[in-house]
């Protein structure tokens, strides 16, 4: 039986972005689900219990911080890792992601479509040899 794909939601308002990063790791065998925007985002993920959430931070109808707290205050999302995808792109933005809110990547935008993949293959450990420790 072969193994079922990694499930990621990307929560982001812009559609083109969605499609995107769609194409991109579903060729790498990645189902990707699109939420457009926060709340849609959060409810697709309690529903959906992905193996991975990429999201947007900056949307009109819930901050991607808002997102992120919910996620991590709710006991069937927390352990669910995420990856920020963010046009904001300063340093200080960077540190406050990865250091005080400790998501598990930050990427910014505009990026190469192998920079999204590697971060999506490190956080989900492809490639690891089975039974490797993380």
């Amino acid at each position: 039986m072969a193994d079922q794909p990694k499930r990621l939601i990307y929560i982001e308002d812009e559609e083109e972005m969605i499609d995107l990063v769609s194409l991109v790791l579903g060729r790498r065998g990645y189902e990707v689900h699109g939420a457009n925007g926060g709340r849609q985002g959060l409810e697709l993920v309690r529903r959906e219990l992905p193996d991975l959430i990429l999201l947007d931070l900056m949307m009109p109808d819930m901050d991607g911080w808002d997102v992120y707290h919910h996620l991590k205050a709710e006991d069937e999302t927390r352990d669910i890792p995420v990856i920020i995808v963010t046009a904001k792109a300063q340093s200080i933005d960077k540190v406050l992601g990865l250091h005080i809110a400790k998501v598990d990547d930050y990427i910014s935008k505009p990026f190469s479509p192998q920079e999204l993949l590697d971060s999506v293959d490190r956080i989900l450990g492809k490639g690891k040899p089975t039974g490797q420790a993380a």
